[in-house]
């Protein structure tokens, strides 16, 4: 590594912002312990809100980043679950792969999973419930941290839902959903939640609020949770208090307006079933 990039690192490190070119080396040196107390954001909401689906991180960085988290692939190809240190990728047609440490990543969050906090749940009716219930919890350990969820359990019901892949020239986030997303409804299935909660400064980076994901226990199904119930099981929260931002080395990337406001295309996204977005 030549001085200039060296102090690329440095900074970026200083900086908490990094960016990762295709076989640039994260910032974590070699053979020093993971830092488990980190978020780290591949690009951002915004970015993928606009229609940027490249990317420049692979699945190999991004598990040097994190064992635990949700995300995309590079076309909008399906939901991301990470789970205990695997990238498993939910396709538009229902299966669920592993995906090789060559995949390109255009957004994602990830985290080193520490079992914090506890949170017992009984008879929640809705995603709504839910939300509400681990809401209390945020309020009382800190409404300004980071908070990544792990709940495993047997759902009563779970609507999912995954999307077909697009090519370029990308559509936006809202478009290609109206055209490539599936939706998947199961009854009395076992799995694990995987979710992040981002406090409200995060609303230009990030959706604020909870964010969830959805893998079987058999590894065959999952995806990105619209509507849930759950009779009974604990939440495991693993609250943080850094966060590291991994810019792509793109000129497409660099070329987006961020500053444009994309809420109400990202609400669409998090909340809506397909037949919502196309009314």
């Amino acid at each position: 590594m030549n001085m200039q990039m060296k102090k690329k690192v440095l900074a970026a490190a200083l900086a908490g912002v990094v960016s990762l070119g295709a076989g640039t080396v994260a910032v974590q040196a070699k053979g020093a312990p993971a830092d488990r107390e980190c978020v780290a954001q591949v690009a951002l909401l915004q970015s993928l809100a606009q229609g940027y689906f490249g990317g420049t991180v692979t699945a190999g960085q991004l598990r040097a980043l994190g064992d635990t988290g949700i995300g995309t692939f590079k076309g909008l190809n399906g939901e991301m679950i990470v789970l205990d240190g695997t990238v498993y990728q939910a396709l538009g047609d229902g299966r669920v792969v592993v995906v090789p440490d060559t995949e390109i990543i255009p957004f994602s969050n990830v985290t080193f999973f520490d079992k914090d906090i506890s949170v017992k749940l009984a008879d929640i009716a809705d995603k709504a419930a839910l939300e509400a219930v681990l809401n209390r919890t945020v309020q009382e350990k800190g409404a300004n941290s980071f908070y990544m969820i792990k709940i495993h359990t047997e759902f009563p019901s779970i609507l999912f839902r995954s999307e077909y892949g697009s090519e370029e020239p990308y559509p936006t986030l809202v478009e290609a959903l109206k055209d490539k997303q599936t939706e998947f409804t199961e009854k009395n299935i076992k799995g694990t939640l995987v979710g992040l909660y981002c406090p409200s400064y995060m609303g230009e980076l990030n959706s604020v609020g909870w964010h969830f994901h959805f893998l079987s226990d058999d590894k065959q199904k999952g995806g990105h949770i619209l509507e849930l119930s759950i009779k009974e099981g604990t939440a495991y929260l693993d609250q943080t208090d850094k966060f590291a931002m991994i810019l792509h080395n793109d000129k497409k990337f660099h070329d987006l307006n961020l500053a444009k406001d994309m809420k109400e295309d990202i609400r669409s996204a998090e909340q809506d079933t397909k037949g919502k977005m196309q009314q």
